[in-house]
């Protein structure tokens, strides 16, 4: 696997100022953006929202880095990450101000326009039980002096914060208290704690009332809010989830009968020469899509590197939605990636609902999900994996070799029909 400008600029760093020696005699190693310019701008050099993200050198020494003040950084053995939750939860349906026509919730393309979407529609003021809620803050700032402690892997570390640049994406105060949002347009595995430690270590001292950090996701409709606390104001990785609750706007239903129309009535593709998908969650190949409908073009570096896929993923979710004929294969500036097809584009500008079914049309055009979901209504309950597998088989399937290519790649056919049938409401 060929190494990123990161992984190079970071190797020939760690070997100039013996970065390793360092962290093994003294628990860490500071370094400054003037140091790090040297080899590439700092700026892409730090910035690591998900363990994904991290340079080789990073991840095969348990290393992470966190800001210190403007233009200084400390490098260790520290848990900068938190999981999310994987927990279903139950989607409560929202109404949108039909008055509005400067914010169109159907298009979402930033994160600035998820949270005034969010803002608008009051879902802010249920989710904080806030019934009066202001936006107040927002934007860069210095994170104000402060010690914290942060586990690592020489037991607990003490870090000393003297005015780091920070950036919240909303702060809204009511009657009782501050919501510090931290927002993303994607679909992660994790998150840096940082993105609300600092900005609630900065605004827990200035105000008396209750500060509460909020991550905001939004992704094909859907807005996911999980609010945390932390236990231990001091201790970094005191962080604990309160509350998770996920909205959309109400437009309709997708009922039982509609998806059997579609499995009764849709014509069978033939299968081309494209790789059969490897990958598992369906949700990321839509947002995937939904992240080149808001850029145009994202080269396999740009995927890898903004966003939490790492390089195998990148190429497992990239294929799923070119075998789905949502994307395409494309080049820019001397740099090979990909775009929307006009079918993607023309699916993304529909409604949730009506979106919705076609993806459910596109997927039960290929004879292995076609067919896995018959036998999902005849036997009353999930295929197995053997069954799937033999249903594979029967469709003649591109470049497949291997009963255990077989059964990975059947993993998938029962997730996506698992995401076909979730969409049902009772």
């Amino acid at each position: 696997m060929s190494k990123s400008k990161n992984d190079i600029a970071w190797e020939q760093i760690f070997e100039k100022h013996r970065i390793l020696d360092k962290i093994a005699s003294k628990g860490s190693a500071s370094i400054c953006s003037v140091d790090i310019n040297r080899y590439r701008e700092a700026r892409l050099m730090t910035k690591f929202d998900h363990r994904s993200q991290l340079p080789k050198l990073f991840i095969d020494n348990n290393l992470s880095i966190l800001p210190t003040s403007r233009g200084t950084y400390e490098i260790g053995t520290f848990e900068t990450f938190c999981d999310f939750n994987n927990e279903d939860v139950e989607v409560t349906p929202i109404d949108f101000p039909t008055f509005l026509e400067s914010i169109d919730y159907k298009d979402i393309t930033s994160e600035a326009t998820a949270i005034n979407c969010a803002f608008v529609s009051k879902i802010l003021h249920d989710f904080t039980n806030e019934n009066s809620l202001l936006p107040t803050v927002s934007g860069r700032m210095s994170s104000s002096l402060f010690d914290f402690k942060i586990n690592s892997g020489n037991g607990l570390f003490k870090v000393k914060v003297g005015n780091s640049q920070i950036e919240i994406d909303g702060g809204y105060e009511g009657d009782n208290s501050l919501s510090i949002i931290e927002a993303k347009n994607y679909i992660s595995d994790d998150f840096l704690i940082r993105q609300l430690y600092y900005p609630y270590r900065l605004w827990n001292n200035k105000i008396t009332k209750q500060v509460r950090p909020i991550f905001l996701t939004y992704t094909n409709g859907i807005f996911n809010l999980r609010e945390y606390e932390f236990v231990d104001l001091e201790l970094y990785n005191s962080i604990r989830l309160i509350q998770h609750k996920k909205y959309a706007v109400q437009e309709g239903a997708i009922n039982l009968e509609a998806i059997q129309n579609i499995l009764d009535s849709i014509k069978t593709v033939k299968e081309l020469e494209l790789p059969f998908p490897q990958a598992d969650s369906f949700e990321r190949v839509i947002n995937l899509c939904e992240l080149l409908k808001q850029r145009g073009f994202l080269s396999k570096d740009e995927i890898t590197q903004n966003y939490d896929f790492d390089s195998r993923q990148t190429d497992y979710y990239s294929n799923a939605a070119k075998y789905l004929g949502l994307i395409e294969n494309a080049q820019e500036s001397n740099q090979i990636g990909c775009v929307l097809t006009k079918l993607g584009f023309s699916i993304f500008s529909l409604p949730i609902i009506e979106r919705q079914l076609e993806f459910v049309k596109l997927i039960l055009s290929h004879s292995p999900f076609k067919n896995t979901l018959k036998l999902y209504f005849e036997k009353g309950n999930t295929p197995s994996k053997d069954e799937v597998v033999e249903i594979m088989k029967s469709s003649k399937l591109y470049n497949i070799d291997s009963d255990q290519t077989y059964r990975r790649r059947a993993s998938t056919v029962l997730s996506w029909t698992n995401w076909v049938l979730e969409l049902i409401e009772e």
